[in-house]
């Protein structure tokens, strides 16, 4: 008895790896959805919520952001295909570890900003000196990162917010800013976090303008076609009229070059006679 129920327990239990299917992990729009990952799951529901991680090498191919982490939450499910939200970033600890030294101050800051399309993220910025400085003069720093971050992230959205951060146009602009008070070795924006998601959506206005574009060029590109194929019927009715008028004057000039031929032929003949009786 005891081996008969065993053997059907055994026959009840089923593949789980039969059951799942793959699906492929797109980056969001602001990276042209490329595809990221690929994932197994038995239900479309059981993707929602997984987080993928990738660094920005593997994403763009640019190996000089080997350093940056990026994080892809994944929120809706399409067909095979599973979409996703920029959640956070990081940097690898060796490229932090490489930008401090001994003998030097680091100024680290923790700030929640507002985007112009209503999200709410959390940006850590940190900078480095060439020399220590004191606790007065970091206090200074951050305050002026603090103002900076703020003011670069109201004017952009979300995605502007992320590009500015990864190709360092932030850093860059803190930097500046601190150099008035205290010249900075290096500036980083280390970590992020996505608190709120953009509660408004809006259009990029170059998309628009290359959109209006495209469309302009497609209508009239056909126009000009039609007024050339006119215009060639026209010339080449043209054509055979003014061929006409100039064959005619060429005729007329072969029959006058005969008739000088005949005279000159008649005068040669006269000229011997006139010898010969003589």
């Amino acid at each position: 008895m005891v081996k008969a129920k065993s053997r059907a327990a055994i026959k009840r239990i089923k593949d789980k790896w039969k059951a799942k299917s793959w699906y492929r992990v797109l980056a969001p729009s602001m990276f042209d959805e490329a595809p990221i990952a690929e994932t197994l799951a038995a239900d479309k529901n059981l993707l929602i919520g997984r987080v993928t991680e990738i660094s920005l090498q593997d994403l763009t191919g640019d190996f000089r952001k080997s350093h940056i982490k990026l994080y892809f939450k994944i929120d809706e499910v399409e067909g095979s295909d599973a979409h996703t939200y920029f959640c956070g970033h990081t940097l690898t600890t060796d490229y932090v570890r490489r930008l401090i030294r001994r003998r030097r101050s680091r100024i680290d800051g923790v700030y929640d900003v507002n985007t112009k399309d209503g999200a709410l993220i959390r940006l850590k910025p940190f900078a480095t000196t060439e020399r220590r400085i004191q606790t007065s003069q970091k206090h200074e720093i951050r305050k002026i990162m603090k103002d900076t971050v703020i003011s670069y992230a109201k004017d952009r959205t979300l995605s502007e917010l992320i590009k500015g951060i990864l190709n360092e146009e932030l850093s860059k602009e803190i930097s500046k800013n601190c150099k008035k008070f205290y010249p900075l070795r290096k500036v980083e924006i280390y970590k992020s976090e996505l608190l709120k998601k953009p509660t408004l959506k809006m259009e990029e206005p170059k998309k628009k303008k290359e959109a209006e574009k495209t469309e302009e060029s497609k209508e009239e590109k056909p126009k000009p076609k039609e007024e050339k194929t006119e215009e060639k019927e026209v010339i080449e009715k043209e054509k055979p009229k003014e061929e006409k008028i100039k064959k005619k004057p060429k005729k007329t000039a072969k029959k006058t070059d005969k008739k000088e031929n005949k005279t000159e032929s008649k005068g040669t003949v006269k000229k011997k006679t006139t010898k010969k009786k003589e």
